[in-house]
């Protein structure tokens, strides 16, 4: 039955373990250990900039004040509605919760059940099956659900914004703030989307939004 299914899915366990491999080789991480404090430290500053999305309508907090209504345009309730709290990071071979915004390019995470995706991440391994909410961010039609084979999932990204409906499962981290798909939906003003806004209909395409970050923004 496996091998059938692996056969669908046009994807084998080797190939999914070198996919992974070239990933984290790429990102500059190991998986069983995460990246060093430090080495987050130092990303954090060549990156200039933290894990965090501007909000739709950009205004200092005194206009909001005075400006209540504000908070109640659509792209900016479902803006907040988004905002991860925090994330379980693997730092030094230990997991640690840390604020989201603290979050670099390369972070092995940890996300289960109740949590908001803290960052666009790949999938690396995790439960047989897990259920996740991105319509808010993708313009999907429905929750996806996501298998994955004696543990390991092949190449899926997950976005900033989406919720785990079901499961836990372990990513790296490819894009933070800025460089998330919904802060290029925002700046573009199509946040929040109507449609889907994902290139293609399968798991192959999807991550490669992911793997063009990668090369357009190459770890210093």
């Amino acid at each position: 039955a496996l091998d059938s299914l692996w056969q669908y899915l046009n994807f084998d366990m080797d190939d999914i373990i070198e996919s992974q491999n070239e990933l984290l080789q790429k990102l500059e991480v190991k998986i069983d250990n995460g990246l060093s404090r430090d080495e987050a430290c130092k990303r954090r500053q060549d990156n200039g900039t933290f894990n965090v999305v501007d909000p739709p309508i950009k205004c200092p907090a005194w206009v909001c004040c005075l400006l209540p209504c504000i908070k109640s345009i659509p792209s900016m309730k479902k803006y907040r509605e988004i905002q991860p709290d925090d994330a379980e990071v693997l730092r030094d071979s230990k997991w640690t919760r840390y604020d989201a915004a603290s979050l670099v390019r390369g972070d092995i995470i940890k996300v289960m059940e109740g949590d908001t995706i803290p960052a666009d991440c790949i999938l690396l391994s995790g439960d047989s099956d897990i259920l996740v909410d991105m319509r808010t961010v993708t313009g999907e039609d429905c929750p996806r659900s996501i298998q994955s084979i004696e543990g390991k999932f092949q190449p899926v990204t997950l976005y900033y914004g989406g919720r785990f409906l079901q499961g836990s499962a372990m990513a790296v981290v490819v894009a933070i703030g800025p460089d998330t798909l919904v802060a290029s939906l925002i700046r573009q003003r199509k946040f929040p989307p109507r449609e889907s806004v994902l290139v293609g209909e399968n798991d192959e395409e999807d991550v490669g939004i992911a793997l063009l970050s990668l090369e357009e923004t190459p770890i210093a």
